[in-house]
This record gives C-alpha cells, sequence and structure tokens, in this order.
C-alpha cells in the first residue's frame, strides 16, 4: 500500500491530468485500498474496446466534492518494463518445460526426472557451456540465484585469505556484491576500498591505481542494473591479473543480453541469475568457476553420490551442489537458453541498443526530464522528472497506463547517490519480447506525465 503522502500526491498530479481533458467517456475510478469506492466500476459507463494508441490514459472530468478520487483508464493492457527485475512474460517453451517437468515423476535424487529419462539439471548446464563458452560444464554450478552465487563466491574466496587483506569493488554494485563485502569487513576486518564510476563506467585506470600489494580480491558487475553500462571486464580483468588479483564477476545483467565468451574473457568467476536474461524461472542461477580450488565450498549435504562418506565430494560440480536441485526451475532454464540461442544473442543486443536508443531519444525531448544513462548497452533507460517524485511516476504509470516500471534505488544505493543524491529514480528496462509499440506507447505515456508536470510548474 502506498504511504498517504505519496498517494495523495499521485491523486493530485492525476486529476491534473485528468481536468479539462473533455474525454468523451467516463471511465472506472481507482481507490485506495483503504477507501470506500463511492461509485461502482463502471457507474458512469465504460472505456471503449480500443483508442487510438491503446493503453493510454483516458479520463473524464470528477465529479465535485471528490477531489481525490483518481479516474484512471480501466483495465489498460500491461506494458512490461520491469525486466531488469525479472523478464515477463515467458516463452512458451519455457513454461511448458517447467510444467512437464512437474507433470512426470521423479528418480532417484531428483537430478532425473521424466518418463525419458531427461536429466535436466545436465541439459541446463551443457546448454549454459555453451551459451557463454564456459568450458568445462561440470565448472557451471547451480545455486538459488546470482545473490546466493556471489555469497558463496565471496565467502568461499575470502575463507582462505589472511585476515584484513585488501579487496575492492566499485560504486556500481548491487547489494549482493555491497553487503556480503560490508559483514566481511565487520567481521572480518578485510580493508575494503569502493572505486567511484565516471559517466557510467569505471575506469581500468582507477582499478589499476586502487591495487595495493595485499589486495587479494576484486568483486564488480559486468553490467549496471541502473545505468545500463557494460565494464571493460576484459581489460580490467588483465590488470588484475598481472597484479594476482583474483576476479569475480556479477553477470546478473548481462547473460543473456549480450555475448558472453568466458573461454577468452580474463574472469575467475561469473555468476548469473535464471530468471532475467536467460528467460528462466526465479528460484535458479549459478556461477561458473574457472579453479574449483581456488573457493573453499561452504555448504554441505547430500549429493545421491559417494554416501557413505561423511565428507562432501570434492569433485565438480558437486563440490559446491548439496541438497535436491530445482528441476523445474533448471528444467526451464535449459529451455530459455535454447529460446536465447536460436534467436541470436547479437540480434537480442541490436534490437536492445535500438529500442533504448528510441526511448532515450524521446524523453530527451522533455525539457524537464533527466535521463542518468545516455548510451546504454543494456535494455535500460533511468530517469527522473523534475518536481516529481519517482513513486509517483511509477504509480501514475502503472494506474494510468498500464506500464510496469520499477522506481527507488534498485538495491544500488552508492550509485544513487552519485547520480540523483540517493532520491532514486524510475527505471524502463526490456527484453527480446518487448515491442516497438510498447516502446512507443511508454514514451509518449512519460512525456504526457512530465508535460503535465512542467505545464504545473510554469504556470503562475
Amino acid at each position: 500500500m502506498l504511504p498517504d503522502g505519496v498517494f495523495a500526491a499521485a491523486c493530485d498530479l492525476a486529476e491534473d491530468l485528468v481536468s479539462g481533458s473533455g474525454a468523451p467517456f467516463p471511465v472506472c475510478c481507482l481507490q485506495k485500498p483503504d477507501m470506500p469506492d463511492p461509485w461502482p466500476s463502471g457507474a458512469f459507463g465504460t472505456a471503449p474496446a480500443s483508442s487510438d494508441i491503446p493503453g493510454t490514459i483516458s479520463f473524464c472530468a470528477p465529479p465535485p466534492n471528490h477531489s481525490k478520487t483518481v479516474f484512471m483508464a480501466r483495465n489498460p493492457p500491461i506494458i512490461y518494463l520491469n525486466n531488469a527485475a525479472t523478464t515477463w512474460p515467458k516463452p512458451p517453451d519455457v513454461l511448458e518445460a517447467a510444467r512437464r517437468s512437474l507433470a512426470l515423476p521423479v528418480f532417484g535424487s531428483g537430478r532425473t526426472t521424466g518418463s525419458q529419462g531427461e536429466d535436466y539439471i545436465t541439459l541446463a548446464r551443457e546448454a549454459l557451456s555453451r551459451l557463454l563458452a564456459a568450458d568445462p560444464p561440470e565448472h557451471v554450478v547451480f545455486t538459488q540465484n546470482a545473490t546466493d552465487s556471489l555469497n558463496l563466491l565471496i565467502q568461499g574466496f575470502l575463507a582462505g585469505q589472511e585476515a584484513g587483506c585488501h579487496v575492492l569493488t566499485t560504486a556500481l554494485e548491487h547489494n549482493s556484491v555491497l553487503r556480503p563485502l560490508h559483514e566481511w569487513e565487520r567481521q572480518h576486518g578485510i580493508r575494503l576500498t569502493i572505486i567511484p564510476f565516471e559517466g557510467c563506467f569505471v575506469s581500468p585506470a582507477a582499478v589499476r591505481a586502487a591495487i595495493e600489494p595485499d589486495t587479494r580480491l576484486m568483486v564488480m558487475n559486468h553490467g549496471s542494473n541502473v545505468l545500463g553500462s557494460v565494464q571493460e571486464i576484459a581489460r580490467i580483468g588483465e590488470i588484475l591479473h598481472d597484479h594476482g588479483v583474483y576476479f569475480i564477476v556479477d553477470g546478473a545483467q548481462t547473460a543473456g543480453h549480450i555475448p558472453v565468451n568466458l573461454r577468452e574473457l580474463p574472469v575467475d568467476a561469473y555468476a548469473f541469475t535464471g530468471h532475467k536474461g536467460l528467460f528462466g524461472l526465479p528460484g535458479v542461477g549459478g556461477f561458473y568457476l574457472r579453479d574449483p580450488e581456488a573457493i573453499a565450498p561452504i555448504r554441505f549435504g547430500g549429493t545421491g553420490t559417494d554416501s557413505f562418506s561423511l565428507l562432501h565430494p570434492r569433485e565438480m560440480p558437486e563440490r559446491f551442489e548439496a541438497g535436491t536441485h530445482n528441476y523445474p526451475g533448471l528444467a526451464a532454464l535449459a529451455a530459455g537458453v535454447d529460446y536465447i540461442m536460436s534467436a541470436g544473442v547479437e540480434a537480442i543486443a541490436a534490437k536492445a541498443e535500438r529500442q533504448t536508443g528510441y526511448l532515450i531519444g524521446e524523453l530527451r525531448k522533455a525539457p524537464n526530464i533527466t535521463i542518468y544513462n545516455d548510451r546504454p548497452s543494456l535494455p535500460i533507460v533511468s530517469f527522473n522528472i523534475q518536481g516529481m517524485e519517482n513513486d509517483d511516476v511509477g504509480f501514475i504509470l502503472a494506474r494510468g497506463y498500464g506500464i510496469i516500471a520499477r522506481t527507488g534505488i534498485h538495491c544500488a544505493p552508492l550509485m544513487h547517490r552519485a547520480i540523483d543524491g540517493g532520491v532514486g529514480c524510475v527505471r524502463l528496462s526490456l527484453s527480446w519480447l518487448t515491442t516497438d509499440d510498447e516502446c512507443r506507447i511508454a514514451a509518449e505515456a512519460v512525456r504526457e506525465i512530465a508535460d503535465n508536470a512542467y505545464s504545473q510548474v510554469s504556470s503562475p
């Protein structure tokens, strides 16, 4: 539920949007959840089945004495632009793979399921090995998600290092990196240096300058979840390896969106998640590990192998996998990777660049929109409308236009302190399934909201 202040602000703006609109038909009203509904849905008529621009806002002036009632288009079609959090919709093959895996009996430890012995775990492992050029497939380890992977990698590496060693990260990071490192700083006394960024990027020169004689580890993202910028991982990795520094990369935003070749990139470990660019389901992710001996396992249990031994297996991938796998999630993940490879990662990246370029070009036309990423390599556009809270913009987009965006800090507090003073922003994030029409409608909606906000500020 929205706080009263946020809801009131959104109501005020929505009322200003509708006043004097001259809409030829009334539409149903939107109430805050704890407010009584003074008029039943459709009491003033219904919205038409279609309009010139499907999904745009259609309002009538509010009745007297109900100035805080927000009149919004009834059931506008959903335009989902929160794909950097979780991609939606999922390809039909992904949903069918999960359904099929649940509809058939499980054999053995749950590693093999289906009447024809479909080994979903192996299928997913081999599919990711092909997509990411991650050799050998046994070095692809499955976890719950990228956060789980990063915790296992960071803690597993630091467990084998001397107390008080030096660690590098950047101000671009997600809390899935910052919080584990902060805990090790607090509990184990590591010395943590956070490298700033300029113009959406961390420069290799800044990384080189931050390295000290006892620097043991650097953790950073491949692509930013707010700025959409892809970092110079190849050059940074070379510098780190020249100084003997272990390199963990957070690939949550890049896997499936851009070509990734781990055979060539100088990274030691690469974390990914299934539910974003790989089109899988929530609850499954993993990492690729070049040298298993560099990371100490911190999770132990049943593996279905060598069960008489009380020692956890040291072979890959069992070294880092314990317990029953999420085999429906892995079945869906294998299908998602197959879908990506059939579409072509290069084609996916090219479409994303074209669509984000269009959105940025359209939003630039409004003088009161601040855009934080001018040339993203990932399908992400982040902005604020001057004079408006980002939560209010997201509320109006969702309730008035059927556009699902993400607002706030995006679990990246240091980055937001740098780009917007920590107030947060609105993020539109696309996927391969986002259409050009959806981009056009979203751009028009944001500009309409911005135009109304601008006219309010400009009015005497």
